[in-house]
């Protein structure tokens, strides 16, 4: 399995001379949470990017290296503000693969248990599903256009 790793508040990190919330160029957050699973997982990094901040290039991008990867399934770390249009371009493709996107509405940093879940959660999913894109957050799981963030509430939740 792989797991692209895009950014996102999932892997922001305070920085204490600029007093911000700031996406790092790293995988510390998720190869954290990927270090205790036994399954064969291959971590790559990608854009590190608030979703506010995403494009439609960025979204090629993203889409470019899915196709290119070897693997069937496929986790993405993703801002939660912008997952279900990453996820729409990417079903419009069509491609013969699971892809699961996850994020978090607070900081691996900060708080790790709503990270390490939906990371976890997503991972377990993808294992059994079949082809298709999917999201996975706070215990909801279903296909991207099943599932919304709410933002009425916080939170996700089905459609």
């Amino acid at each position: 399995m792989l797991i692209i790793n895009t950014g996102g508040t999932f892997n922001k990190r305070y920085n204490p001379l600029s007093g911000e919330l700031e996406v790092p160029k790293d995988n510390q957050a998720v190869d954290s949470i990927v270090s205790v699973f036994t399954d064969p997982l291959r971590v790559e990094g990608l854009l590190y990017k608030d979703s506010l901040e995403m494009t439609s290039a960025d979204r090629k991008c993203l889409a470019q290296f899915i196709i290119k990867s070897e693997e069937e399934q496929i986790v993405i770390v993703h801002g939660t503000d912008t997952m279900d249009q990453s996820a729409r371009y990417l079903a419009k493709l069509n491609l013969d693969k699971v892809i699961v996107l996850t994020g978090a509405m607070v900081p691996f940093a900060i708080d790790p248990i709503e990270a390490v879940a939906n990371l976890a959660m997503a991972i377990g999913y993808g294992h059994n599903v079949s082809k298709g894109v999917y999201i996975v957050m706070q215990g909801v799981c279903g296909s991207y256009d099943r599932v919304i963030k709410n933002r009425e509430y916080g939170k996700f939740d089905y459609v």
